[in-house]
């Protein structure tokens, strides 16, 4: 009995034992090999979020098809303005966020949201000009847009279809 307690058949035994005990471990252990992006609803929160503002919030009419919504959340921005972000998991399997606020100046929020001031162009969606930003070492591509009482940027990794898709379902829904 000694000789399996010392030397190299004890090590060769006890690692054999530890071994069986996770393979054990991990053959008995539920495993799922599907993806799970939690869904989060952010319709209440839109709704609070037009409570606290003085404009109509722009909000998507319904998610592009595929995308998931997971996450959503008021901050409050410079000058006390109020700021609404709702994030997504796109079909793509990117990441883009809208972002809405009255902040003031308009593009100090904007280039805050895109991590740059530089234009690269602009995308039309749905007869409206969107601008284009982009950086490169972020891999963030961005699409904003300046109105009279609000500034809209939807941002993210996802690619300017994408990002398009989810400005082309946005509507600003009335004050009230």
């Amino acid at each position: 009995m000694r000789r399996f307690t010392q030397g190299f058949y004890g090590y060769a035994v006890a690692l054999f034992v530890c071994l069986a005990g996770a393979g054990l471990f991990l053959l008995v252990t539920p495993q799922s090999r599907e993806e799970h992006i939690p869904r989060l609803d952010y319709s209440i929160t839109v709704a609070n979020f037009g409570h606290t503002v003085p404009y109509g919030v722009w909000a998507p009419q319904a998610d592009p098809a595929n995308w998931v919504p997971n996450s959503n959340r008021i901050a409050e921005g410079e000058n006390g303005a109020k700021v609404l972000y709702l994030g997504y998991a796109t079909a793509a399997r990117q990441h883009a966020m809208f972002a809405q606020s009255d902040e003031r100046p308009a593009a100090g929020f904007a280039s805050r949201m895109a991590n740059t001031d530089k234009a690269a162009g602009s995308q039309q969606v749905g007869g409206v000009a969107w601008e284009r930003r982009f950086r490169e070492d972020k891999n963030q591509r961005s699409l904003v847009r300046v109105l009279p009482d609000v500034t809209l940027v939807i941002t993210g990794t996802a690619d300017w279809t994408e990002l398009g898709e989810l400005a082309a379902r946005l509507q600003q829904r009335p004050k009230g």
